[in-house]
């Protein structure tokens, strides 16, 4: 199972890229509408959470600038009647903390605007999204005042803390003291900043 890429960019279109590793190997790997504007020119370097479909007649890739963009997606496919590319539009439409606040609002008419969901759909779809939303989205209220890349790397960087048996109002409050003073990280930065920060508090 293909979990992440890595890579240079070798071809794009409207709705995908095609990645070529050091290895050699191409993926062809399809992305939400914010994934495409944010690539940059053929021969840029990218990276990629991937999840990975297995057809019978195909392998199909989806890649994600975050963890949490990933983890999103795969909720969206267990929702009945949403296949990939209804999934892609949601995403394309609404980031993962626009769908938990969506789902706090206990409104379903913003997911009318995704193409291709109608009324009825989007009642459906709702239901769905919020009993697997539900746990998540009260955390929504609970992030710092950032930027939607930033939240998406903060929540990733929190959750990699609290896997490793640190707990959250900690790692929390480290993580917000490492935002303030270091904006723009990305999770493995902000991870290893935190950890330091969280050495020399204990050793002080």
């Amino acid at each position: 199972m293909i979990a992440f890429v890595k890579g240079t960019i070798v071809a794009k279109t409207d709705s995908a890229c095609v990645v070529l590793t050091s290895g050699g190997v191409g993926y062809h790997i399809g992305l939400t509408v914010p994934g495409i504007a944010a690539l940059g020119a053929t021969g840029a370097e990218v990276e990629f959470f991937v999840h990975t479909i297995v057809r019978e007649d195909a392998i199909e890739l989806y890649g994600f600038a975050t963890w949490d963009e990933k983890t999103t997606f795969e909720t969206l496919l267990a929702i009945t009647k949403v296949g990939p590319k209804l999934a892609l539009a949601i995403l394309s439409q609404y980031g993962p903390d626009d769908l938990r606040r969506i789902v706090i609002s206990d409104d379903y008419t913003p997911l009318v605007n995704v193409p291709g969901i109608g009324k009825k759909s989007a009642q459906r779809i709702f239901v769905e999204l919020k009993y697997k939303l539900e746990a998540t989205a009260e955390l929504a209220q609970t992030m710092p005042d950032m930027d939607g890349r930033s939240v998406a790397v903060f929540r990733d960087a929190l959750a990699g803390l609290t896997n490793l048996g640190y707990e959250d109002g900690e790692a929390r409050e480290v993580l917000e003291q490492v935002f303030a003073e270091k904006p723009g990280l990305d999770v493995g930065e902000a991870l290893r900043e935190a950890l330091k920060a969280i050495s020399q508090s204990k050793a002080n």
